[in-house]
């Protein structure tokens, strides 16, 4: 009888050896690379790897690979509790965990909610966009026309550094955009020229502090030698 109530209580562990399934499919969410309106793209997931934690337990029980279709399945699992979960990969390279947890009964077949990864180099980020307004002069000082710079450049750094970490060029409209920016503090900035070509800089702070959104920078008024 001792045996019979031993056998029975690890019975109720979660693991393999009974006749409960768990199933479901993983979908891509993909942040392409110089993707202006930050758009994405959302496919099946194949040959994607996919975990199954047992209970609470600190460590993977299994993994599978999806199918063609974005499946995959867990078969004879006992009763219980049981977290599956996939990769979302950041631009950075850093790995993210998105999981469900279900409740299974003996015999029972459960659907995940569907799991939906995101990857591509602008996951993880956002842009900043502004515009670069120009006034051009001749050497007397007097301006000649304002408009909207094109094929200027325009740089950024961090908050507190020193250095720029990238520059880009004004695009037709005055418009210019940097990509693939983390939650930090940026200073944008572009350069114009006073009366004798002294060089100087105009700048404009914008704060990221969330990902997969587009910030406007003021826009930068600068002067230039016609």
């Amino acid at each position: 009888m001792l045996m019979a109530v031993v056998l029975s209580a690890c019975n109720k562990n979660e693991g393999t050896g009974g006749s409960a399934t768990v199933q479901g499919k993983v979908y891509k969410v993909i942040h392409a690379d110089d993707d202006y309106d930050l758009s994405t793209d959302t496919v099946v997931a194949a040959k994607q790897d996919v975990f199954i934690v047992y209970g609470s337990e600190g460590y993977v029980g299994d993994d599978v690979e999806t199918g063609d279709d974005g499946g995959y399945r867990f078969r004879y699992l006992t009763a219980g509790d049981y977290t599956v979960y996939a990769y979302s990969e950041l631009a950075s390279g850093e790995k993210v965990a998105v999981k469900h947890t279900v409740t299974v009964a003996d015999g029972k077949t459960v659907d995940v909610p569907d799991i939906y990864i995101h990857t591509g180099k602008a996951n993880g980020t956002s842009m900043v966009r502004g515009w670069v307004q120009c006034t051009w002069f001749d050497k007397n000082a007097n301006t000649v026309r304002t408009g909207w710079a094109l094929g200027e450049r325009v740089y950024i750094q961090r908050m507190g550094e020193e250095y720029y970490f990238d520059d880009t060029r004004v695009g037709l409209g005055g418009v210019f955009y940097f990509q693939k920016l983390p939650p930090d503090t940026y200073v944008i900035y572009a350069l114009g020229q006073y009366n004798d070509e002294t060089p100087y800089a105009v700048y404009d702070t914008v704060s990221v502090d969330a990902t997969g959104r587009i910030y406007d920078a003021d826009t930068l008024n600068i002067r230039l030698k016609a």
